[in-house]
């Protein structure tokens, strides 16, 4: 099921009431992984590395979109790839201080042009980090420059586009011993939206759209 068209609704107002507020985290919250799709998967041995990223919806005339970017293809980890702007959390680093830091660390983004909203639950990869998505909304027109040693390109998308399951593929990929790993992916335009970016969205959506969510 679709959720409501956000020009149609009080977007902001809606999605604060959806999402914790800016704080330590609930012990009983919702966490939500790679390994959803994976139950048999072997998870990574160890403590999880803390991260953070912001998930920031541009607030247009027509609609809203969310930012997103394409990592330079030389980066040594996932090359290429889209991704919200975010990285590891510093120790004492709150997750909103990482995502607005690391923001401004890749694309330029001035920290007072964003008004927070909330954190969406945790998402845990299968390459060893505890991501905490921080949402937030941002006016259009903010001057944005991209590291071109992280990223490179700066892209919205609608976020009725990402919010709607329909878009929300299922697809798999062939792991080097010969298992399926699947993963969520949103093909939007010639962009490939996939993996923790993709499995994040899938996450707010149900987080957002709760007993709703297809």
């Amino acid at each position: 099921m679709t959720g409501p068209d956000p020009r149609g609704t009080d977007l902001r107002a809606w999605v604060v009431s959806r999402l914790d507020p800016l704080g330590p985290p609930d012990p009983a919250r919702l966490v939500r992984s790679d390994y959803d799709l994976n139950p048999d998967h072997i998870r990574r041995p160890g403590a999880l590395a803390p991260a953070a990223v912001l998930i920031a919806l541009v607030e247009h005339d027509d609609g809203v979109t969310v930012l997103l970017t394409r990592r330079a293809d030389g980066l040594r980890q996932h090359g290429g790839q889209i991704a919200f702007p975010g990285g590891r959390c510093e120790p004492g680093e709150t997750p909103w201080a990482t995502a607005l830091r690391e923001a401004r660390e890749e694309i330029g983004l001035d920290p007072d042009t964003v008004t927070l909203a909330g954190l969406a639950g945790a998402y845990q990869t299968g390459s060893g980090f505890e991501i905490t998505p921080v949402v937030g909304f941002l006016r259009p027109g903010a001057a944005l420059a991209p590291n071109p040693d992280e990223v490179a390109e700066i892209f919205e998308t609608p976020f009725a586009f990402l919010m709607d399951p329909g878009n929300h593929q299922q697809r798999f990929m062939q792991a080097a011993d010969g298992a399926r790993r699947r993963f969520y992916a949103m093909p939007y335009r010639e962009r490939m939206i996939w993996g923790a970016t993709a499995g994040m969205l899938r996450a707010l959506y149900e987080r957002l759209y709760g007993a709703q969510a297809a």
